[in-house]
């Protein structure tokens, strides 16, 4: 038994697995010669894994999250793993960020509690994550089970046809059983009485053959149209229009059977976005490069460096012919093949048909910091599409979240909200002065003065598109408290909280940690 269990993964710990197939119902052909799409009709297996992201493995199932849906194609010429989520979003950009991103969405390393400070703090220096932020906090951010929700390959990609044209493209799987959310009452209800509810959801329909689906589009761009797009096509922090590129429907994918064995067909299912087929390659897509190594590095270190000779993992369609051999769980030996290249002895060659098609490439190549590059005009047009009530709840949602990070942090974000939309930042400053208390009983500021110097602010950003970014190059807060702990009279000036949270560092070993509901601990 002390040898049963392996290590969780790092992120999406918490997840549900099925397997059924993919059949396609439209051509697109022109676009790909990628043979899963070959001909209408054609029929695909796959296996689908739905997640949480930031909780462990016994965490709730109803807390406000993003929702993980990866999908392995089981094609004819091998696996192809579409690794997305329920938003077509994310947080970030920038790839060497999200080390940083997923510690601030886990326990603070002193407390080990879930910390408003660490999450809100990271949220309002990068204002590119506005735009994930609104849609967590909105109603989509909590599901009603897995079978309610839209999957996204989120990133962009590239299709190639047999002509050798190539085309961006995202990737988009609507749910045939209607968007379906729950409020944030009976998500914490759920929370406390039945923790596991969205695996139960999708094990029960499945069993009773309510079979889920979901109808399988794309987005196309062409080159010239990606060279002279306002927006920079591969940032994930940013939708593509439907009225500009609009979904063009390509087939229907289908749940129909749960796991045999959880563990060895869900625990151990590795999906990596580098497993890709010919006729589908990445993108310049910055966060998909990063993808690309990271997945097969942490199956190595949780299942093994044979994790790809594990039943659920082995392209059954296709016969696997590599050059590895050795070491922990090798169950193939592929009959006795050389294992060095070149060779003269019929070792597997490099597949013809996954030649990459040359492209050019303008401008600098150089590594600078993205985070100024309109972070909000999206976001404002999120904000624009919900009804009042919706806009209602999303603020709500925000204002009780966020109220547990300190001050300089809540209106660091309540600035980011604003630049959005005025509406957005206004509302939230006005719900967080009702329930936050300000040193020695203060309020927490004057809602109507905030909107009014945010408005401006919101206004100022046209003629000053630098201004976000000479913001972020202030000093930390760190040093302020330094500055403060070390000068003048020595004692530190923390701008909110009780008396014996200002001699502390901000989300520091030490902070006093406001009771939160369980449920609510999980929200972020």
């Amino acid at each position: 038994m002390t040898k049963e269990r392996i290590p969780e993964r790092v992120v999406h710990a918490k997840g549900a697995g099925a397997f059924g197939y993919f059949e396609v119902t439209h051509d697109i052909t022109k676009y790909t010669k990628a043979s899963i799409f070959s001909q209408i009709g054609k029929r695909t297996p796959m296996a689908v894994r739905f997640s949480t992201v930031g909780g462990e493995s016994g965490s709730a199932d109803t807390v406000r999250d993003p929702r993980g849906f990866a999908v392995k194609f089981y094609t004819d010429e091998g696996n192809w793993d579409l690794v997305g989520n329920n938003t077509p979003i994310f947080f970030i950009r920038d790839p060497f960020l999200f080390p940083s991103f997923i510690h601030t969405q886990k326990r603070n390393p002193a407390t080990h509690l879930k910390d408003a400070d660490m999450f809100w703090d990271f949220i309002s220096l990068r204002p590119e994550t506005t735009h994930q932020v609104m849609f967590l906090f909105s109603d989509r951010g909590i599901p009603d089970g897995y079978r309610h929700m839209n999957g996204y390959g989120s990133h962009t990609f590239k299709l190639v046809n047999a002509k050798g044209e190539s085309f961006y493209c995202k990737f988009h799987y609507k749910t045939d059983q209607k968007i379906k959310n729950l409020p944030v009452e009976k998500a914490d209800e759920y929370a406390s009485k039945d923790p596991d509810y969205s695996i139960r959801d999708l094990y029960n329909a499945i069993a009773n053959k309510q079979y889920p689906s979901w109808t399988f589009y794309v987005q196309i761009m062409s080159f010239e149209q990606a060279k002279t797009w306002k927006y920079n096509p591969f940032d994930l922090t940013k939708v593509w229009p439907h009225g500009e590129f609009p979904l063009i429907p390509v087939g229907k994918m289908v749940l129909d059977r749960n796991p045999k064995n959880y563990f060895s067909e869900v625990e151990q299912i590795a999906f990596c976005p580098a497993n890709l087929v010919p006729g589908i390659e990445p993108s310049p897509d910055k966060m998909l490069q990063g993808r690309l190594f990271s997945y097969s590095d942490t199956h190595r270190h949780r299942l093994g460096p044979n994790f790809m000779q594990i039943p659920v993992n082995c392209p059954y369609k296709a016969r696997t012919a590599n050059y590895e051999r050795d070491a922990f769980m090798t169950v193939k030996e592929q009959d006795g093949c050389p294992n060095y290249f070149p060779n003269s002895f019929s070792g597997p060659l490099d597949n013809p048909k996954m030649k990459e098609p040359k492209f050019e490439i303008h401008g600098d190549v150089d590594r600078w910091n993205s985070a100024d590059e309109d972070n909000f005009s999206q976001p404002g047009n999120f904000w624009k599409m919900l009804s009042a009530e919706e806009r209602d709840r999303l603020t709500s949602n925000i204002a009780n979240h966020l109220k547990d990070a300190q001050d300089f942090i809540r209106q660091r974000a309540v600035t980011n909200f604003t630049k959005a939309h005025p509406d957005c930042g206004g509302q939230i400053a006005k719900k967080l002065e009702k329930l936050v208390q300000g040193p020695a009983g203060a309020p927490y500021h004057n809602g109507d003065a905030l909107i009014a110097k945010l408005s401006r602010v919101n206004t100022a950003k046209t003629s000053a598109p630098n201004t976000e970014h000479e913001e972020m190059k202030k000093k930390s807060a760190v040093a302020q408290w330094i500055e403060a702990r070390f000068q003048g009279s020595g004692q530190a000036q923390s701008s909110s909280g009780p008396e014996d949270e200002r001699d502390v560092l901000p989300g520091r070993r030490g902070r006093a940690q406001k009771t939160t509901e369980p449920s609510k601990v999980q929200g972020g």
